[in-house]
């Protein structure tokens, strides 16, 4: 089974997402901010998958890409982004930081099914 961590500050779309990934047959933890995941990450922890909130305070879901995608152990860790802007240089900013997919919120599970099977398949194919 696949261990997936969602990086989102609203408890509640954090929530809706880990349900929707236990539908898909994953694990799932759930940090309130990117500073909490990188230290678990630090210490040891290990997922198979990152979901992350864009529009998070102190450290943006961007600036969090931008360390993973600088550290030999994480760089190809599949990463989703996840958030409500839609502007198309947010977009673009997130894939040419390294992002293996986009979603909007709301999602369905149907969309994140789509985007997650897209960001594995990326990787096995590197």
């Amino acid at each position: 089974m696949k261990q997936v961590w969602i990086v989102d500050d609203d408890e509640e779309m954090g929530r809706a997402i880990s349900l929707m990934l236990q539908l898909l047959e994953c694990h799932t933890k759930h940090f309130f901010n990117a500073r909490l995941a990188a230290q678990s990450l630090l210490a040891g922890g290990r997922p198979d998958m990152m979901i992350l909130d864009i529009n998070m305070p102190e450290v943006s879901g961007l600036d969090m890409l931008e360390f993973l995608r600088r550290r030999k152990e994480w760089r190809n860790l599949p990463v989703i982004m996840l958030s409500s802007e839609a502007a198309d240089v947010t977009v673009d900013q997130a894939m040419q930081l390294g992002a293996d997919g986009y979603v909007m919120k709301p999602v369905t599970i149907d969309e994140l099914e789509k985007v997650m099977s897209q960001a594995f398949y990326n990787h096995l194919t590197r």
